[in-house]
């Protein structure tokens, strides 16, 4: 089983997208681990042979333990006594062909030779729809999630038929991991908020002005989510504290910027990872948030971007959102809640005079940080928000 982030020390085994005795390729999607944070696609680390399966759908399996391998044709798996006490060695290196795959768990089978897409297999097992019985409208016969829905229409109407005028509408998994996930958050972690008005004109120009040239030679849309990015990974690096991970050995300090964007989907929210983002240019975030956002919505997240974020934003402005308080992510130690840009009335040089404002909440874990130290860290990310072309 991979760590697949901070803090994991368990993956509870999903599907499988190949099955025993089946050629795998590396990099190909092998199977399914569902983490705090998402449903992952897991790769398979080498080319070879699936054998030797010894986990099971829905089981938690503890980070490390090899529940399968990976073998040159021909070649047997280790026996379990062997492979029990080879298991540590093999996670850092590969003796001969075999390979130790670690998270992975059998998928419910669909119809004979079908495939079936993550999101699709997901909706199946929610909605209680036999894939065996679906016929796929995908490239090659691939069974979709919107072939699970249509499958599903009639049950789902005789056993959600309303009683009088109330409903029940069960989580997906993911709607279910953040509600487990924001519970612990809230009641484990001391919060505490601090929120600062900040003018946006000079970031409204530098977007408007500087970054045109950069859209037109990337093909790559600048959003304000790209900037603050940028700007508050490297204002970042003078807070460390607020750049922390809180442990049950002691605060864990960062030199480096993994920055986590909040990125709405269909069954919730998940926080996209970009990693380094201190030293990234506003393009490459672009780039990068753009990539992970159609990965997160389609439903093909990989493990590398949810894993190991520093710190996270989350950015309701483009929702007309003025002002709102985020849950922190542990071990994170904040998470930045961002509002909507809107001209309002302000005074400028002792006069009243409108300027387009916006809102920043930041949301602390008081064991890594204090009021000082937050309100410090959000005076310096004002100045850059004033300097933009300074910082990048």
């Amino acid at each position: 089983m991979p760590a697949l982030e901070m803090a994991q020390e368990t993956g509870k085994l999903i599907a499988w997208r190949k099955q025993e005795g089946d050629r795998v390729t590396k990099g190909e999607p092998l199977l399914e681990i569902e983490t705090d944070k998402a449903v992952l696609e897991v790769e398979a680390p080498a080319d070879g042979i699936l054998a030797g399966i010894t986990g099971s759908v829905g089981a938690d399996i503890p980070v490390g333990k090899t529940i399968a391998w990976i073998v040159a044709p021909g070649e047997k798996p280790p026996a379990e006594k062997e492979s029990a006490t080879a298991a540590p060695a093999a996670r850092g290196k590969t003796e001969s062909h075999s390979a130790p795959l670690a998270g992975s768990a059998p998928e419910p089978v669909a119809a004979q030779g079908a495939r079936i897409s993550p999101k699709a297999r997901r909706l199946a097992k929610e909605l209680g729809v036999d894939t065996a019985a679906v016929r796929g409208s995908g490239p090659g016969g691939e069974i979709l999630a919107s072939d699970i829905r249509a499958a599903a229409k009639p049950g789902i109407a005789a056993a959600t038929a309303p009683a009088k005028s109330t409903s029940l509408e069960v989580p997906s998994t993911l709607g279910r991991i953040m509600a487990e996930r924001t519970t612990q958050s809230w009641t484990t972690v001391p919060h505490f908020f601090v929120t600062r008005d900040i003018e946006a004109a000079a970031l409204n120009d530098y977007r408007d002005k500087v970054l045109a040239e950069i859209e037109r030679s990337h093909n790559i849309r600048i959003t304000h989510t790209d900037l603050l990015v940028a700007l508050t990974s490297r204002v970042l690096l003078k807070h460390p504290r607020l750049n922390s991970s809180f442990t049950a050995e002691g605060i864990r300090l960062h030199d480096y910027v993994n920055m986590g964007v909040a990125i709405a989907v269909n069954d919730g929210v998940v926080a996209a990872v970009i990693p380094n983002a201190h030293t990234a240019t506003v393009a490459e975030i672009a780039t990068q948030r753009r990539d992970v956002a159609e990965r997160a919505r389609a439903g093909k997240l990989r493990p590398a971007d949810i894993a190991d974020a520093t710190f996270t934003i989350s950015n309701l402005g483009m929702y007309h959102v003025d002002q709102f308080t985020a849950i922190i992510t542990p071990p994170q130690a904040a998470i930045l809640a961002v509002g909507g840009i809107a001209d309002r009335v302000v005074v400028a040089e002792g006069k009243p005079a409108i300027r387009p404002m916006m809102t920043l909440t930041l949301s602390c874990d008081h064991r890594a940080a204090d009021g000082a130290r937050a309100a410090m860290f959000l005076n310096d990310l004002a100045q850059a928000l004033r300097e933009p072309q300074s910082w990048l």
